[in-house]
């Protein structure tokens, strides 16, 4: 029988690291999460991701850890629009590169992927955890480039010098697209009403937001649009 490699999830709540949590609960899956992380480092919507992610731990029976970043968001002094400093962009089009850019500027965070990652690594080997697990995705690499394969191999390459056990970050949906990530959901009987992917909090997703418009779509693609978005 193949030895698992244990892990430590980044889970924010939304569809891409839920869905790690989700494959990785398959019967040919190599990863095996112990334990689930969710940091607020000061975005408008950590309430809500913080409480799906909740759920979603309890929904697998994986531990699940927090920790309180706040102080992140006023460190570096950021007019980032996840920090409530101005319009969230609402895009009138997912597939215009223009357009996409733009909307990535404004709710970019310096190196954010890059101290989550750290924070996650330094538990992981205090844990002896052999992986931190992201939910990437190739759609999103394209206008963030710290969502992509090559961040985490580089990471990686890092983490041979800062950590001991030199943890791994791997992710089990970077090399896919939200579309073809919830087909791979649609027959794990997948919580899907669990899932807060919007950049804001509220009682309901707003559906405008980018984050919100391409899980829209990817659900629509699946047929299965009002598993989250209800009337």
């Amino acid at each position: 029988m193949l030895k698992k490699k244990t892990a430590i999830l980044l889970l924010s709540g939304g569809l891409d690291s839920a869905a790690n949590l989700a494959l990785s609960k398959k019967d040919d899956s190599e990863i095996d999460i112990k334990v689930t992380l969710t940091i607020n480092y000061g975005q408008g919507s950590a309430a809500r991701e913080n409480e799906q992610a909740k759920l979603l731990s309890k929904h697998y029976g994986v531990e699940h850890l927090e920790f309180d970043f706040r102080g992140f968001a006023d460190l570096i002094g950021l007019n980032s629009s996840l920090f409530g400093k101005g319009e969230i962009p609402t895009p009138e089009s997912l597939d215009d590169i223009k357009i996409t850019s733009e909307s990535a500027k404004s709710v970019w965070v310096p190196n954010r992927n890059g101290v989550l990652l750290s924070i996650a690594s330094a538990v992981a080997e205090s844990r002896g955890l052999e992986v931190v697990l992201v939910g990437f995705n190739s759609e999103e690499a394209v206008t963030f480039p710290d969502n992509s394969t090559a961040y985490m191999d580089v990471f990686s390459q890092g983490l041979r010098f800062s950590t001991q056990s030199h943890v791994q970050i791997l992710g089990l949906t970077s090399h896919l697209g939200k579309i073809e990530i919830i087909r791979e959901l649609a027959g794990l009987n997948f919580p899907f009403e669990l899932l807060w992917s919007c950049y804001r909090s509220g009682e309901k997703h707003c559906g405008r937001c980018e984050s919100c418009q391409r899980l829209k779509r990817a659900l629509n693609e699946n047929g299965i649009f009002d598993r989250v978005f209800k009337s």
